[in-house]
């Protein structure tokens, strides 16, 4: 968010997150309203909210983040030598009032390079894939294994700032940027 001039306060939710929705662009949008919900509730009328989630889908999977090592090895099992997506559900609020602004998906395609067992199980061992949807992270360590990208980059890193920006400037929300 700071790339595009942006000064956010980072707030992580602990909404809980149980939604049985399978298809991934309907599941990371009402994730995303669900935190973006919570986190509202606790500021006031003047506070602007973004909530965010983000799942990789591959064969019609969804893939979360890895719950332990062995699962990270499955996932990137799954990845390796195919192309999948990633969603990204962003909810715009405003605080206090819970009042929705905005909703919207984004799809990227990603296309991974083959991958073979040993190379899975040391990207797992550095812990990267820990925290992240899919078990990779794209801005880091697996950038080695991307093939390509149809869509947006910062979509896989986890937030389209440049679909965000946009629309927050629909909304007339945005004053002057001032790039520092």
């Amino acid at each position: 968010m700071r790339q595009i001039g942006l000064k956010p306060e980072i707030m992580p939710s602990m909404a809980e997150e149980d939604i049985e929705e399978e298809e991934p662009d309907k599941l990371v949008l009402e994730l995303s309203r669900i935190k973006a919900e919570e986190i509202a509730a606790r500021y006031g009328d003047d506070t602007l909210v973004v909530g965010a989630d983000t799942v990789v889908a591959v064969q019609g999977k969804i893939l979360g983040k890895p719950a332990n090592h062995r699962e990270a090895v499955e996932m990137l099992l799954m990845l390796q030598g195919q192309v999948h997506q990633v969603y990204t559900g962003v909810t715009v609020i405003a605080g206090g009032t819970k009042k929705m602004l905005a909703g919207f998906t984004e799809r990227t395609d990603v296309s991974v390079y083959p991958m073979d067992e040993d190379e899975i199980v040391r990207y797992t061992e550095s812990g990267e894939p820990m925290d992240k949807a899919g078990a990779y992270g794209i801005q880091g360590k697996f950038a080695s294994y991307v093939k390509e990208i149809h869509g947006d980059y910062n979509n896989v890193v986890g937030l389209p700032v440049g679909r965000l920006y946009q629309e927050l400037k629909a909304l007339g929300i945005l004053e002057e940027i001032r790039y520092d």
